[in-house]
């Protein structure tokens, strides 16, 4: 049987903040859990990277996207608050490009996704952003996810 490559596959060098990041998350799985659940998360872990950190409500039948809390850099690049607004509420501009495909991939394979953005490369961010999500149980399903963002200039 072939495999299928993961979409928004994790490359094999994140950016750094992203990979401290990537590293708490697993820090905080439980036992032989696959993922953490969404209440051991606590963004004040990273008080230099909160501001580029977000918590994004997941949502069945239908599948949506909430963006539950967002840092302020992230809601700066974007020009607008987001907070407790629906992925497919807002305009799908950085740092939002492909955003509900990438959720929705993190969904289905029960694991963390990566993006680049604009500059197209994990290890030329100098002018794009790069997105990691991380799924987090709860209420029996995976109900939230971490993201996180780097290079917001």
């Amino acid at each position: 049987m072939n495999s299928v490559p993961l979409p928004f596959a994790i490359p094999e060098k994140l950016p750094s903040d992203l990979g401290r990041i990537r590293d708490y998350w697993e820090s905080l799985k439980r036992g032989e859990n696959s993922m953490p659940f969404w209440d051991d998360v606590t963004l004040s872990s990273f008080p230099d990277l909160a501001n580029r950190l977000m918590l994004v409500d997941a949502f069945e039948n239908p599948q949506r996207f909430r963006l539950n809390s967002v840092g302020e850099q992230i809601r700066k690049r974007f020009g607008a608050d987001l907070a407790g607004k629906f992925v497919d509420e807002i305009a799908p501009k950085a740092p939002f490009e492909f955003f509900a495909a990438q959720a929705s991939a993190t969904i289905e394979a029960k694991s963390p996704t990566f993006f680049a953005g604009e500059a197209g490369a994990a290890d030329d961010l100098r002018h794009g952003y790069a997105r990691l999500l991380l799924p987090l149980w709860g209420d029996g399903r995976i109900g939230m996810m971490l993201g996180a963002i780097e290079n917001l200039a």
